[in-house]
């Protein structure tokens, strides 16, 4: 499952933008690791029981924990247990955590059932100058993101927001950045949301607000979607019974557009030797492809979901069309050099077999994304 890191300094939101994504997770178990003690809303789900001193296991289907660093490993093993039936792990990290630290520890993770899922940096708008008077670090902090939230552009006028973000352009060039007022983003730009469907059993408590919200039962009439978050991203669906072609495909992913804030799905290469079914996971500049088999009587098809913000999905879909390969039977192994760099290994495994020995792990190049795993 996919561990994603949520850092920023202190008064940033943190809190706030994880109150939100655990009120609005339709129906995704989160697992929750708070590095900091803040204030963890837990209204409309009713305490289940407890693990252990500092682990609440709630009925909504989130545990949440407060911990150090030193404890990380042993909670993120407790949280992976499928016995819990967590979907994604958030960690909170501390205002005054180095996030570096958290990215490297979690890449040298020997838990086979974790991944990095890439870091958010939360960016306080309204203390942006002087929080970086205070910590000169924030701008290795940004340097290291995935996704920019820059919270709390109700507090700040355009022309001042405008400022922040040439400036956030200018410290992280090409990391996507997004802005929010009281941490409100899609949670889709992170993680999948499961929907209810009638084999999941019965409604919760909070699936019965969110409809009664939607139809307008709560008394306030039928809802206006103008200001929630899914209304600020497009999103754009490709598919292709054709195979793609490794190297363009990369080509593509290393000149996505900042807007472009999440990739998710599978794709097919056909390159031999690599028939499998690639699932794809890219938030921000992270990016991760795991091979796995295809189901039985599954199409061989590419299939991605690309979300952004400002994207010119027609665009981005001739560009997926230039990346169809006809005859994938006719490449060498060294085509998918580029895609294994993006591969999670087992802790202590060597290089791919058909990887080179003399080319370095992406991680080690200097244009490489400083979050891709290898």
């Amino acid at each position: 499952m996919p561990v994603v890191v949520l850092a920023g300094f202190l008064g940033s939101g943190k809190t706030t933008l994880l109150n939100h994504l655990l009120t609005h997770r339709g129906g995704t178990r989160i697992g929750v690791v708070v590095n900091d003690f803040g204030s963890i809303e837990i209204d409309a789900m009713s305490v289940a029981g407890q693990v252990g001193d500092s682990m609440v296991s709630l009925g909504g289907g989130c545990l949440c924990c407060a911990v150090d660093g030193s404890e990380l490993d042993a909670y993120l093993e407790r949280l992976s247990d499928p016995v819990h039936r967590i979907d994604v792990i958030v960690i909170e990290a501390s205002g005054l955590a180095e996030p570096q630290e958290m990215i490297r520890m979690l890449a040298a993770s020997e838990n086979p059932a974790i991944r990095y899922g890439g870091l958010v940096e939360v960016v306080d708008a309204a203390e942006f100058d002087e929080t970086r008077a205070r910590h000169p670090e924030t701008d290795r902090h940004l340097a290291a993101a995935d996704l920019v939230v820059l919270n709390k552009t109700d507090r700040v006028d355009c022309a001042e927001r405008a400022r922040i973000e040439a400036e956030l352009a200018a410290l992280c060039p090409g990391i996507p950045l997004v802005a929010a007022d009281h941490g409100r983003i899609d949670p889709g730009l992170l993680f999948d949301r499961r929907p209810w469907t009638e084999t999941r059993g019965q409604l919760s408590f909070e699936d019965l607000i969110a409809e009664a919200r939607d139809d307008g039962r709560d008394g306030g009439g039928p809802t206006d979607h103008t200001g929630h978050a899914h209304t600020q991203y497009e999103s754009t669906e490709f598919v292709s019974e054709q195979a793609l072609s490794p190297r363009r495909l990369i080509d593509f992913l290393d000149r996505r557009p900042a807007g472009l804030y999440r990739i998710k799905g599978f794709v097919y290469f056909g390159v031999p030797g690599h028939e499998e079914r690639y699932a794809v996971h890219a938030v921000g500049r992270f990016l991760r492809f795991a091979p796995g088999p295809w189901g039985r009587g599954e199409p061989r098809l590419t299939r991605l979901v690309l979300i952004g913000s400002g994207t010119d999905g027609a665009a981005l879909l001739r560009e997926l069309d230039a990346c169809r390969e006809p005859a994938p039977q006719n490449a060498g192994p060294e085509a998918m050099w580029g895609i294994l760099r993006y591969v999670a290994r087992p802790a202590g495994a060597g290089p791919e077999a058909d990887v080179p020995a003399e080319d370095p792990p992406a991680a080690d190049h200097e244009d490489a994304p400083a979050s891709a795993e290898v």
